[in-house]
Formats: structure tokens, sequence, C-alpha cells
């Protein structure tokens, strides 16, 4: 019968005295892999060739010391996620300081005590498990949200883009930085009841008629049900999100023909982004915007379709913006 894998995490440790290594194996070989290397060049190999889990690194070493192994880490985009805690004899605060600086998350002194490796290892290990856990969440919500693109939208990537736009109007809106997360997270929800809608509609080159029209409409409610069924609260912000995203700050949107504050701010902010990167993206029935035209028409529509605050905000971050817009993915959309 073969084994089952070796699924502890994996540490690599780094000291140029194996007196030092042979401590810290003593109190971490019973819960992790462990890797070594006695210099900063093979801690740099062995961290890009196994991409450990953690890396526990001395400063102190010849020819390359621990504050340039690690900045090395981090300018390496295969590396730079790896957590780094520094284990040295050097205690001045402005050692630790430079530790930090160079990008580390934690500062153990020598002589090691083997309760404080162990906690500190655990904390730190805790977090990245905590930091991927983010990541899996943003990727299901994302892929759930291109679902739905996919049915008119040749990449789906109109959801990844427009989440962005999202989250940088709210932290332009003076949102904290969670709840502007917790928008970026649950705006790719925004359209995902056009699975409820007929392929044959949303996929329809020419203009839809009133009957084609009316059923489009539906996918507010579809989403919102779809989503309220959840007790996770990202999905009860998406639900708001689903619903209230086609009405306009005038109040001739649908499907409630809400105005001004009574519609949520997550599905103010939403349906500026969405209509941006819209306008953005080449589709059946129009070529892409530029991103002049498309500032320009959101700018004619302040206090129409949309609040007049996010727009004067998106315009004043029109830099960042463009930043958005050069360097996530383009699809082809639908604006409904």
């Amino acid at each position: 019968m073969t084994p089952a894998p070796d699924q502890r995490p994996r540490l690599l440790l780094v000291d140029d005295e194996p007196t030092n290594l042979q401590v810290l194996r003593h109190i971490l070989q019973a819960d992790y892999r462990l890797l070594f290397a006695t210099d900063g060049e093979r801690a740099l190999q062995v961290a890009r060739e196994q991409r450990p889990d953690l890396v526990l690194l001395d400063i102190m070493m010849p020819n390359l010391d621990g504050y340039a192994v690690c900045r090395a880490l981090k300018a390496n985009a295969a590396t730079a996620s790896i957590p780094v805690i520094f284990i040295t004899a050097l205690t001045d605060s402005q050692d630790e300081t430079a530790g930090f600086d160079a990008g580390a998350v934690d500062y153990i002194t020598k002589p090691v005590s083997p309760p404080v490796v162990r906690a500190r290892v655990r904390t730190h290990l805790s977090l990245v498990r905590l930091d991927e856990l983010r990541e899996t969440r943003l990727q299901i919500v994302q892929r759930l949200g291109r679902a739905a693109e996919y049915k008119d939208n040749e990449t789906g990537m109109h959801v990844i883009r427009m989440s962005y736009f999202a989250q940088l109007l709210a932290l332009a809106a003076g949102c904290s930085p969670a709840w502007a997360e917790d928008l970026l997270n649950a705006a790719p929800m925004h359209d995902v009841g056009k699975i409820a809608i007929a392929d044959r509609i949303l996929a329809k080159s020419g203009a839809l008629d009133s009957h084609e029209w009316s059923e489009v409409q539906t996918h507010c409610d579809a989403g919102r049900d779809l989503l309220s069924q959840s007790s996770c609260p990202m999905h009860q912000v998406g639900a708001t999100i689903a619903h209230q995203h086609h009405e306009r700050w005038d109040g001739t949107g649908y499907p409630g023909g809400l105005a001004g504050d009574r519609i949520d701010q997550v599905a103010h902010i939403t349906a500026l982004a969405d209509v941006v990167d819209s306008l953005l993206c080449p589709s059946c029935y129009k070529p892409a915007w530029t991103l002049d035209a498309a500032l320009a028409h959101v700018q004619a529509q302040r206090g129409q379709h949309f609040d007049p605050k996010l727009v004067d905000l998106l315009i004043a971050e029109r830099a960042a913006v463009e930043s958005i817009y050069r360097n996530r993915p383009v699809g082809k959309h639908r604006a409904t």
C-alpha cells in the first residue's frame, strides 16, 4: 500500500552555523518538513525550487546576509509571498527595524526559546492559510460571476476588471479598506441572475424586442433570489448588488424604479463600475470606447444614471482607472 504523502507545512531553515540549525531541527521536526541552507545563495535556490511555506532566516552570514536574502525573496514574484522570520543574535531596535524594512514578518532573538519559536511559526502559517482562503473565496466568486458572463461574453473577464473599478471607487469615497475589499469580492456576482435568462436572448446580436427586454430585466430579481438564500454576509451584499445595480440615480432604472439614496451605496458603486467597463469592452454591437469617451459619457450621466459624487471621484481617479484598464484582461460584454 502506497503511504499517504506528507502534507505537513514545509519550512526552510537558514543559518551558517550548523549547531543553530540542529537546535531548530529539534524544535520543529515533529510538526514540519524541514529544508536547510547554510548560506544565502543556497537559501535563494532552495526557496525558488521548493517553495517552502515559511523561512526562518539568520541575519549575520558571510557574503549574502539575511537582509539581502530577504530582499531578494521579496523581489521575486515566485517567492515574494513566503513569510520570513528572522532569527538572530542582533537585539538592537535598529536591527529589528531593518529586518521589517527588508520584508520580514517577525523577529526572534537568540538564544531561541522552543515555545516561542513554535508559537511564532504556528501564528504566521495560520495567517498564510487565512490569506489563501481569502484568495480562494475571491476566485470562487469571480468564477460564479464569469459563469453568468460566459453566456454573453467571450472571455468572461468583465467581472474581474469591473470589481477592481468598484474597489477603487469605494476607497476614493472614503470607505474602509475592509469594506472596499468586501465590495471587490461581492461585485463579480452582480449579473449572476443572467444564468436564468435564455441564451437566445443574451446571444442576440440585434436589438431586443419588448418581450425579450422584459425577460432580461428579470435577472436582477433572479440574482437576488439566488444569493439571498445564503447566510454568508458577502452573499447578502452580493444579493443587494444583483438586485439594484440597474437602478438609476434619477429613478428611471429597473427593477424597482428606486432613486437617489434609496439605492444602496454598493449598488451605486457597482453600477458605475459596470457601465464604465462595459463601454471599454468591445461587443457584438459596438467597438470598444476609448477611456476618454467612456469618462465623458458617465460625466454626461452625472445626476441622471449615476450618483454625482461617485462620478466626480471617478474622474479624479482617472490615472488609477487607466492603470486597471491597462493591466486587467479585456472581455466582450453586452450591457444590460
